[in-house]
């Protein structure tokens, strides 16, 4: 599995290598390897979101009401669980319009998370630039659905709290609160997915037969919470970005 996807990344890198490396330099980036500035992780991004699409595609091929198939029932458990979820902590705020970006949150970030249970395979959010752009991207849309609901000057007076005296004050508070998400986000996964990945490598090295399988399950267990979490954090987020105030 490691060869294949040294031997995937090394391909990207050929097609794709030089542009990015190019496109990298205009945005003041400077590359670790400029020959090759597509790293394994992304190439496993790459891998997850191709599934993620081809998941899509075939539950739409294969829809039917009537009779459905696998995928269908398994699509369908998916999205009634995040319906609920979003409804519990978004019911007052059009949770419906955000259960695509949220139900392929929590779909990308499991998958990542689990990739690391493949032999030589490392876990993707176990790499910080991976956490770092899932939390960028949330941390981009919450505020852009907050401005969107609210309007520009309706979703800066988020900012400055509940009474106007005190607004200096809670403006700059508010702003590193605002801003600290995208930290709190990442650390959170990157930290939580690195500690089991090295946990069961170290097991892996000390005990390689029998003991390995419960820290291979434990790996499981807290891909999946951690996954169910950065859900329910960008629901949480969205909540409070879109709620109006003068109600």
């Amino acid at each position: 599995m490691h060869s294949l996807l040294l031997a995937l990344t090394a391909l990207l890198n050929n097609a794709f290598g030089a542009p990015v490396t190019a496109l990298l330099y205009k945005l003041g980036i400077h590359p670790l390897h400029p020959r090759a500035p597509i790293s394994n992780e992304f190439t496993l991004e790459l891998v997850v979101g191709a599934v993620m699409v081809l998941f899509f595609i075939a539950v739409r091929a294969t829809l039917n009401v009537e009779k459905p198939g696998s995928l269908q029932h398994l699509a369908e458990m998916v999205y009634d669980f995040v319906d609920e979820q979003a409804q519990s902590v978004m019911a007052e705020h059009g949770y419906e319009k955000h259960i695509p970006f949220v139900t392929t949150i929590l779909l990308f970030v499991l998958l990542c998370n689990v990739l690391g249970l493949l032999p030589g395979i490392p876990t993707p959010t176990a790499s910080t630039v991976v956490p770092l752009g899932i939390a960028a991207v949330t941390f981009i849309y919450f505020n852009y659905q907050g401005v969107r609901a609210q309007g520009p000057i309706g979703y800066f007076k988020h900012f400055l709290g509940p009474v106007i005296w005190i607004s200096p004050l809670m403006l700059p508070i508010e702003i590193i609160s605002n801003l600290t998400r995208i930290m709190s986000l990442t650390v959170r996964l990157y930290a939580n997915m690195f500690a089991s990945d090295l946990l069961t490598l170290v097991f892996f090295s000390m005990i390689p037969v029998g003991i390995p399988v419960i820290f291979l399950a434990l790996h499981f267990g807290v891909a999946l919470i951690q996954a169910y979490v950065f859900m329910l954090l960008t629901m949480i987020y969205l909540a409070e970005a879109t709620a109006d105030e003068s109600h």
